[in-house]
Order: C-alpha cells, then sequence, then structure tokens
C-alpha cells in the first residue's frame, strides 16, 4: 500500500473539528513557555489522564520534555487572538496577556473556558511529535463560556 501524502492527510484531518488550547509549562530558567495546541484530548477518566502532541520542531518541545508538569487552557471562542500569537513562533506570548498561576505554578491564560493542570506521568514517539500524558491534578471551567473550535484551517464558533 501506497503512504498517504501529506497535503492529502492534512485536508482530511482539516475535516475533524477540534478545540483550542495553549500549553503552557514552566522552562528551567524560570520562564513561562507557551503554544496553541488542537492536539489534545482526553485518555482516561480512573485515573484522569489527557494528552497533549508536541512536535519536535515546536519552540516549547525542549522546555515540555524538561517538564514535570504542564497545563492546558481551553480557549474561549473570544480568544482567537491569543491563539493565533500563540502559534506564531516569532511572537512575544506572555506579552500583555493576562494570566493566573495554578497550584504547581504555571500559567493559566484568563478568560479560558477550562484549565486543566497535569502532572506529567508518560512521554512517548509518535512520528515527528512527543505524546505527553499527564495526570490532570486540578481542573476548572467557566459556566456559559463557549469554546473555540479549528476546522478546516479556519477558526469557527460554535452557534
Amino acid at each position: 500500500m501506497t503512504p498517504i501524502d501529506a497535503a492529502t492527510f492534512r485536508h482530511a484531518l482539516g475535516r475533524f473539528p477540534s478545540g483550542v488550547t495553549v500549553v503552557t509549562v514552566r522552562g528551567d530558567d524560570g520562564r513561562d513557555y507557551g503554544m496553541t495546541v488542537s492536539a489534545f484530548a482526553s485518555l482516561s477518566l480512573a485515573p484522569p489522564l489527557v494528552l497533549v502532541c508536541i512536535g519536535d520542531d515546536a519552540t516549547i518541545a525542549g522546555a515540555v520534555a524538561a517538564a514535570g508538569h504542564f497545563a492546558v487552557s481551553v480557549l474561549s471562542q473570544d480568544q482567537e487572538p491569543l491563539a493565533r500569537r500563540f502559534a506564531d513562533s516569532d511572537a512575544d506570548r506572555f506579552a500583555g496577556t493576562a494570566v493566573v498561576r495554578g497550584v504547581s505554578g504555571l500559567a493559566l491564560l484568563d478568560g479560558a473556558v477550562a484549565h486543566l493542570q497535569c502532572a506529567i506521568v508518560a512521554r512517548h514517539r509518535g512520528g515527528d511529535h512527543t505524546i505527553v500524558v499527564g495526570e490532570v491534578i486540578a481542573a476548572s471551567t467557566v459556566e456559559g463560556g463557549r469554546p473555540l473550535i479549528y476546522e478546516l484551517g479556519e477558526y469557527r464558533r460554535l452557534r
């Protein structure tokens, strides 16, 4: 069987809408690192596990590899500008960004519809990504908040 080409694969996956998150970690240097991630999923209810997939060439890959914890901010539909900023590898991602500190000191983006704070329990190779599994140690939500969606290469709002 012939492998699928990257453009066809990406186009097919674009038909699957996903939520938009920003994953944050704190580096050994004490700085906050973060990036927009749509490759996020729940994994288990007992214990409560989630996973994020971080590309080998991602600007935060080194910080994630050394981290013991990560946080996930599920962006609201009004946070498209933040999604774009945290997706831009040249941006000063945290400049002017309102954050609160979680239980492990990680940055949680203010205004997100949900926050998950996780202890890293496993890392697995998956092609050109690392699958990072985290046990959720704290979670919070905003009632009535609507999540930002990514589909067909565009940010979208739920109706």
